[in-house]
């Protein structure tokens, strides 16, 4: 059996990440965390998503756990965490995002994926995988989410374990944008027949969610939007603002006029 854990936040590319593997046919380990983040939205969607996944009959090789390590919030710096200033708005690749890195925050999480996938390991005798669904557009605003980072902090791993050589790195979105990742996953659902809004619908990336709902103004959500855009598709989340639930004409609206302004409110 072919075996992988994957970070699984519950957003877009942890999912498209996770339907990329078990369609090739890996035991996931799907691993989420609870540090402190404001939007903990994330956390319900990914169960909700993998609940989804269960009651699909060709789906049956994912289990899924939650880490907590919300004692660590009150001590880091990030407008991410709870009790953090509020989130900032604008486009994705704007200065003002590095408000909403999280100091450490993967290497902290890869950490405990890289044990946990070590353990395995080393109780099958077998390789593997570790995934995560970092990408392009992540570059410019988050270190953690880069190619240099991903070969240090493995080469740290391999010379701190025995058997290390059992695990190996599985980035395939980490050159990807969010609409490559889309497409690729919606080229999984039809291959697969399963129904790519049901999934899709079941993820967070908004950084801002009000209550069940997705912000559409917070960076984060702009991407996702863009991306949705790109393919040609309504994004199947719910959205709302400070006056309630939105139509999707006006969520797309507020993405074209940000994108079409550069990305400056």
């Amino acid at each position: 059996m072919k075996r992988a854990v994957l970070s699984y936040s519950g957003g877009m590319d942890s999912t498209g990440l996770l339907l990329d593997l078990i369609y090739q046919g890996y035991y996931v380990t799907a691993i989420s965390f609870n540090y402190g983040q404001k939007h903990k939205l994330e956390l319900e969607k990914a169960k909700e998503c993998i609940e989804y996944l269960h009651r699909i009959s060709t789906v049956d090789d994912i289990s899924h756990h939650v880490i907590e390590l919300k004692g660590l919030a009150p001590l880091l710096n990030s407008r991410l965490i709870t009790g953090g200033s509020s989130i900032p708005e604008g486009h994705y690749e704007d200065d003002n995002m590095k408000q909403t890195v999280v100091p450490n925050r993967n290497k902290v999480m890869m950490s405990i994926i890289q044990s946990i996938a070590l353990s395995l390991a080393n109780k099958h005798k077998s390789e593997v995988k570790i995934a995560m669904g970092i990408h392009s557009g992540d570059h410019a605003i988050y270190p953690d989410c880069r190619k240099e980072f991903r070969n240090a902090d493995f080469k740290a791993f391999q010379a701190g374990n025995w058997d290390s050589y059992r695990v190996k790195p599985y980035t395939p979105f980490l050159m990807m944008d969010k609409y490559q990742i889309l497409a690729r996953s919606l080229a999984i659902c039809e291959d697969w027949e399963i129904d790519f809004d049901e999934i899709f619908k079941r993820t967070n990336t908004s950084y801002k969610p009000i209550g069940e709902y997705s912000d559409y103004k917070s960076a984060s959500s702009i991407e996702r939007i863009e991306a949705f855009l790109k393919l040609g598709r309504p994004d199947p989340v719910l959205y709302a603002d400070e006056t309630g639930p939105v139509e999707w004409e006006k969520v797309k609206n507020h993405a074209l006029t940000i994108l079409q302004e550069g990305g400056n409110q």
